[in-house]
Formats: structure tokens, C-alpha cells, sequence
């Protein structure tokens, strides 16, 4: 492998030494290889859940568009659009691939460079390359083409991309430019007088409104500086010389362009491309804005600085392999939401919605994968970022006006429906709670309000997506029974989860509704957040299945792989599910010691996992039954084992940066367990050292005294110099500055931190 993280540490005379940017131990390669875990080979159902579904991003944190070589020219559900052991590339993407995800990529585009005889179809013009010839960071890749001698390289903006071909030999020197529509729909026009291609591919829903139009395209300007010398379009295999048009028909057709330079020996190529959701117009805007007059070489300067910005707010010291696989996870966590709208703010209305709207002091942002990133990786941004969390949090609310309803797991600028829960209000009420104001959450809480207390008895607007799922047995029953199918959702049944998960729901609203007021809301919401009581069976302390009449499940096997009234995993696994009551759910389980015990079982037994996302707090759970250095050992353990510096290091879908963001606040030795409530847990920090600067400029620093892998244990702690106890710290502390410092030993100290009963309030 040829990545800048490689490169070894220049070792000077004297003091001076080469200190390494955070960007120089990023690895872009890691999840695009299959896991290589044990847990991943146990617990993962499908091929799809083995990787870590991530593509190399080159392009800006939070992108509109981003660049990564291409081997699977598809936009199909759960086919990434790079693989690691893919042996050939079709094309350089710009792609709107939600990193790590089985979903689809959406509005995407490719161009291709092809020497001697031209060559459309993506498998015909497939080119060889090596790990070797390939160089990968978040701000530039290249790699050589083996048959064709040709190099590749790409940068980018926000918005656009800049990508240069080096063609070595004398033979003809072509383009290919591909909107990768799947249906067969995508538009390409060539301007040979000033030297442009425009291109849009429409955009397709999937879950709810599956293959229905969403309603907008990925819009696309390519500039050239050299003129072409002949061009042509294409339908199918069929070519068509000099032709300047061509649109696919909707028959699944591929459709592309092409144009070819006059040949010489080390030819430059030099291609920008401006990118957008709303228009054609708005692409070149965007183009003409970030690229300008800049050259290859400075616009990747400018990427490699945002990077270095955006991952420097956290300096850690270790050893150089933690920290490769630390800013990794930092740059995964920070692909999206992704940035929608234009330099001048224009974006597309949300769903049905077809105005045209210009975001007035704010960013709009989509592709909020809310089920799995409102564990830790929506927190990660209200710590480190919160003034762009707070124009996520307004990108919710408009798409909530516009649509009439808060979308709860939006992505493609369309309502969903794609998973459980309705985590949306548990990303407004933890952004709320940590201080973030910087957006209109009076509208935002009458629209959460309303999925909360509201069963959308529309069919259509139902079945498009809008709404809790299963609600009129949720506010009958206070749970749904497994009567309620669940019909209209990609994740059908699964009743038990979707209490556990609104159960969770309904406490952060009513964090919020108290702290604005609703003293009623806050009332009726605060008895539905007990709600999880009534499908944890008493007798075995498990989650279980429940039928309206009060029975349970017949037949019932806690540790099942898959049970149909659980989502992804256990039953056993989901149990855990209870982060805002863990005291209530300890006195079901009839103390802390049967409470320890089966965590004990989930994680000496190996009916653990990591890969998904539901259990991902499950080991700081110890903490709150006065065993954190439990928590401290089995983090530790998974630190290790479910991450690597490997292609194949990720143990399940990254999920749109969510694995990674486990990682990064565990690495620190925090972590978010119940967001919505202002506090983190304390785990093993894997660093000796951190720092951690906050956006008011203070900084709050993380010293693990005799910190090695086998002291992985708090023997004690000081807190700005005093001496500390407690098993979290709270967000005021972190934002404050200070500094922690706990001494780490390799036997656990069992009485530091056993005392903390307030873990369960709501702060």
C-alpha cells in the first residue's frame, strides 16, 4: 500500500523533528474489505453486513459531492462503489454513496479515461491497477492504469472536483462520461465551441416510495481547457459519432458521452467538474465559485487543510498504529450528513415539496442515517461542532415544514421510513441539551411533537414514509403487540425494539419538553418513557415478544440469532436498550447482581456484537450497576478486536460513520450513552494523552498515567486537580476546559467510580 500514513517520521538532529499532520494517519482503505472479526463471522446475516460497505471519500468534511475510483459502476442497493479486492476500476465517481451503508448510491456520475480504442461499457473499459501504483488520503487519490498507461488523479471542493489524466503513451486519448443511472435515465450534452459536457442523472427513492422519482438529479458541469477533437454519445453499445445529445428512456439503458484530444506523448488532461442537487445553473455556480482560477495543486492544499482542521481538534499521543486507526475513524465520522445546498444557499424542497428554497444563515444538510448515527456520531458533532449541528438541526426542521411531517430517517431528500424509532427527537433534544441554539426549535418541537402523539391515519402520506410506524398500538397498548405487522416499513413486525426505541424516544422528548415549557407534554411523555417495562419479561429479565391480550412469546430463546419482533439481532442483545432508565431496567432484572450477570453472559459468552449498532453502549453499562471497570476491560477488548489498520478493519457496516464514532469517543475514554441526557461515561482511554479543543477555544485534556495495553484499569482521578470519583463526566465539564488525569493499573480498582445512582436521573 502506497498511503501518506506509511511514510515514516523524519528524524532530524538535535530537537528537530517532522511532526505528522492528522491527515497523514488517515486511511481510507480500512472497511473496504470484508471484516476479518470473529464477532462479524458469528453475528452478521447476509454478505452485506461482513463489510464495512466504505469506499475511499477525497473531497471536503461533509461534502455535497465527494471522489472515489470506481470498480462497480451500479447504483444498487448495498453495492458500494469501490471494493478493495475489485482488481479493476471503471471510472472516477463523483458519488453521494451514504459511506458504509447497504443503501445506494444516488445522482452519481463517472468519467474514465480510455487510450487506443474507445470503449463505453464499464466492464469493456476496466482498467487494471495495483495497491502498489495507488495513493489514497481524504484530500487526493491517484493510481496507474495498468493496460492503458494512464494516471489518474482527483481533489476537491465541497461541491466540485478537479481530476487530471496523464496519458504516457501516444495513442488516441479518450473521456467517458457516464450518469450512472440504473433505470436507464440519465442526460448528457456536449458544447464543443466552449469546451463543456452537462450531465444530470435523476434521483430514485428507495424503503418507502421505493423506485418512485424523488424529485430532483444529480447535476453536473465538466470543463475542459483543451478542445476536442472528435466526441460522440451513447445508448447501450451503440456509438454515436459527433452526435452532441443523448437521454436514456427509462429502459435501464446506459447512456454516456464521450470526447477525444489530440494525442501526444504525456498528455495532460484537466477536468472540473461542478456538482449540485438543484440545477444545471446551480452547478456551474458552484464550480465557477470553489475552483476558480485555482490549480490542481492548491486546490488539493486547500482540502488537505480542511481535513487537518476538521481532525486536528483532537491531538492525541500513542503509538503511530492507534493513531492511524483513531484519525480514521475521526475522518469516517465526517463524511456525512452531507452538505445540500448551493454557494448562494439555493436547495431543492424536501419530499414532495418542489419549490426551489435558498437556506438564509444556515447550511441545509441531508442524508441523516438518524437510526445509527444518533448513538454517537450526531454527538460527536454537537461536542466538536456544534454551530454545524445546529444547522443540521434547522436542515430537520425545514424538512419537517416543508413536509408536513419530521422526517425520521431522512435520506435522498425524501421521508423513509428505512429503519425503527424516531430518533430524530433524540438528536434535537441532545443538541438542545448540550447548548446548541442556533436553530428554530420552537417549529422543530411542534412537528416532533406531533410524530409523538399523532398516528398518521393518511394511507398515502403514510405509506410515503411520514409518521411513526406502528403507532395507534403504541398509544392503545403503550407497546405494540405482535399483532401490529408493522406492514408499511422496509423493517416489518419487529414490535418489541420499536417499544424499546420509542420508549427512549419519548424520554428525550420530554427532556425537551421540559426545557421549554410544555409541562404537560413533559408529564404525559415522561409515563410513556417507561414504556420499555412492559415488554422486558419479569420472569426471565429479557426482552420478549408480547400479544395484545398480555401474553408472551411462546417458545422463547433469548440468545436466538434473529427473532421477528427484533431488529437485527437478539433478543438478548436488545435488552439493553433502556439508556435513559438503566436503573428501572436493573430493578426488573432484580438487582445489580443478576444485572451484572447477564452482562457478564453477553460479552464471556460471545452473545455480544459489535457490528450493529443497537448494542454499542452496552458496555458501559457496567458503570451504572457499580462495575466501571468492567466497562474499562471490555472496551478495551473490543478496541482491540473489532478494529484494525486493515482494509478488512471494520467488524460490520460503518453506517454512516457510526462504528467509527464508537470508536473515536472510546479511544478518548468517554462515550455518549444516553444522548439527550448532557453526560458521558468513562471507559479506558487508549491514548496517553489527549486534548480535545472546544469551540469556545478552551480545551479539555485526558492524561492516562502509566497507560499501556496492560493497564487498562482506573486505579484513581483527579479533576482540575482534585480528586474524582465518578465513573462520567458531563458536558459543562468538557466544554469548560480542564484536565482529567487518572492513573491506570493492570488490576482493577472495583471501588473507584461504584457509586453514582444518579447515572439513572435525567440530569
Amino acid at each position: 500500500m502506497n498511503y501518506l500514513n506509511l511514510a515514516a517520521i523524519l528524524l532530524l538532529p538535535s530537537l528537530c523533528f517532522a511532526q505528522k499532520s492528522p491527515i497523514q494517519y488517515v486511511n481510507p482503505y480500512i472497511g473496504s474489505a470484508p471484516a476479518v472479526t470473529e464477532s462479524a463471522r458469528r453475528h452478521s446475516e447476509g454478505a452485506s453486513e461482513l463489510r464495512g460497505q466504505i469506499s475511499p471519500v477525497i473531497g471536503h468534511p461533509h461534502g455535497m459531492t465527494t471522489w472515489t475510483p470506481q470498480t462497480r459502476s451500479t447504483e444498487t442497493k448495498c453495492i458500494a462503489p469501490y471494493y478493495y479486492n475489485d482488481p479493476k476500476i471503471n471510472g472516477f465517481r463523483a458519488s453521494h454513496w451514504l459511506n458504509g451503508s447497504c443503501v445506494q448510491d444516488y445522482g452519481s456520475m463517472a468519467v474514465m479515461p480510455v487510450s487506443g480504442k474507445l470503449k463505453v461499457l464499464a466492464d469493456e473499459r476496466a482498467a487494471s491497477f495495483t495497491h502498489t501504483q495507488e495513493v489514497v488520503t481524504p484530500a487526493y487519490y491517484s493510481v496507474e492504469l495498468l493496460e492503458s498507461k494512464i494516471k489518474a488523479e482527483l481533489t476537491a471542493t465541497q461541491r466540485a472536483g478537479l481530476l487530471r489524466f496523464t496519458f504516457r503513451q501516444k495513442e488516441a486519448a479518450y473521456l467517458v462520461i457516464e450518469p450512472n443511472s440504473d433505470e436507464g435515465e440519465g442526460y448528457v450534452e456536449i458544447f464543443p465551441e466552449r469546451k463543456e459536457i452537462v450531465v444530470f442523472n435523476p434521483v430514485h427513492r428507495i424503503y418507502q416510495g421505493a423506485g418512485q422519482p424523488a424529485g430532483f438529479s444529480g447535476f453536473y458541469v465538466l470543463t475542459f481547457e483543451k478542445p476536442f477533437k472528435s466526441y460522440g454519445t451513447w445508448k447501450s453499445n451503440g456509438v454515436q459519432q459527433s452526435e452532441k445529445q443523448a437521454k436514456g428512456d427509462g429502459r435501464r439503458e446506459n447512456v454516456g458521452a464521450y470526447v477525444e484530444f489530440e494525442s501526444e506523448e504525456n498528455l495532460v488532461i484537466n477536468v472540473r467538474v461542478g456538482s449540485s442537487f438543484t440545477d444545471l445553473e446551480g452547478a456551474r455556480r458552484n464550480l465557477n465559485a470553489e475552483l476558480s482560477t485555482l490549480n490542481f495543486d492548491q486546490i488539493k492544499q486547500k482540502a488537505e487543510q480542511a481535513w487537518n482542521l476538521e481532525l486536528g481538534k483532537v491531538k492525541v499521543k500513542g503509538t503511530e498504529q492507534d493513531k492511524t486507526v483513531f484519525y480514521t475513524a475521526l475522518y469516517h465520522a465526517k463524511h456525512t450528513p452531507r452538505l445540500f445546498s448551493d454557494v448562494d444557499g439555493r436547495y431543492p424542497g424536501f419530499a414532495d415539496d418542489t419549490q426551489i428554497y435558498t437556506a438564509n444563515g444556515f447550511d441545509y444538510y441531508c442524508d441523516f442515517s438518524l437510526w445509527d448515527t444518533f448513538r454517537a456520531a450526531m454527538p460527536l458533532h454537537a461536542l466538536l461542532e456544534p454551530k454545524r449541528t445546529g444547522h443540521m438541526m434547522q436542515s430537520l426542521t425545514k424538512k419537517a415544514e416543508q413536509g408536513g411531517w419530521m422526517p425520521i430517517f431522512p435520506c435522498w431528500n425524501q421521508y423513509t421510513a428505512a429503519m425503527i424509532g424516531d430518533h430524530v427527537a433524540s438528536v434535537v433534544a441532545d443538541a438542545y441539551a448540550k447548548g446548541i441554539r442556533n436553530f428554530d426549535v420552537q417549529s422543530a418541537y411542534q412537528y416532533l411533537r406531533k410524530n409523538a402523539f399523532e398516528a398518521n391515519k393518511d394511507p398515502k402520506s403514510y405509506e410515503s414514509g411520514k409518521g411513526r410506524r406502528g403507532m395507534e398500538s403504541y398509544l392503545k397498548y403503550n407497546y405494540i403487540p405482535l399483532e401490529d405487522s408493522v406492514w408499511q416499513a422496509f423493517h416489518k413486525r419487529e414490535q418489541t425494539s420499536r417499544t424499546l426505541e420509542y420508549s427512549y424516544d419519548d424520554f428525550c422528548l420530554s427532556t425537551l419538553a421540559k426545557a421549554l415549557g410544555h409541562t404537560e407534554d413533559q408529564k404525559t411523555l415522561a409515563l410513556r418513557a417507561a414504556n420499555f417495562r412492559n415488554v422486558i419479561d419479569p420472569q426471565t429479565g429479557w426482552a420478549r415478544g408480547r400479544y395484545a391480550d398480555g401474553r408472551w412469546s411462546p417458545n422463547f430463546n433469548p440468545f436466538a440469532l434473529r427473532a421477528s419482533f427484533i431488529t437485527e439481532g437478539s433478543p438478548a442483545q436488545y435488552t439493553w436498550f433502556v439508556p435513559h432508565d438503566v436503573g428501572g431496567l436493573m430493578k426488573i432484572m432484580g438487582g445489580r447482581a443478576p444485572f451484572i450477570a447477564k452482562l457478564d453472559s453477553m460479552f464471556e459468552k460471545g452473545y455480544y456484537w459489535h457490528g450493529n449498532e443497537p448494542g454499542h453502549h452496552t458496555a458501559y453499562l457496567y458503570s451504572y450497576g457499580g462495575a466501571p471497570w468492567k466497562t474499562q476491560r471490555w472496551v478495551r477488548q473490543l478496541i482491540k478486536e473489532e478494529y484494525t489498520a486493515d482494509p478488512g478493519g471494520l467488524s460490520g457496516n460503518e453506517d454512516g460513520g457510526q462504528m467509527s464514532s464508537w470508536l473515536v469517543f472510546s479511544m478518548m475514554g468517554f462515550y455518549p450513552v444516553c444522548p439527550g441526557k448532557p453526560v458521558y461515561i468513562l471507559g479506558s482511554p487508549s491514548f496517553n494523552e489527549l486534548s480535545v479543543t472546544m469551540p469556545n477555544g478552551k480545551s479539555f485534556k485526558i492524561i492516562a498515567a502509566d497507560n499501556s495495553p496492560a493497564n487498562a484499569y482506573i486505579q484513581s482521578a483527579s479533576l482540575n486537580g482534585k480528586p474524582f470519583s465518578k465513573p462520567y463526566l458531563t458536558h459543562e465539564q468538557l466544554t469548560k476546559g480542564g484536565t482529567l488525569v487518572l492513573k491506570m493499573g493492570p488490576k482493577p480498582n472495583e471501588t473507584w467510580g461504584d457509586n453514582a445512582p444518579e447515572l439513572s436521573s435525567d440530569f
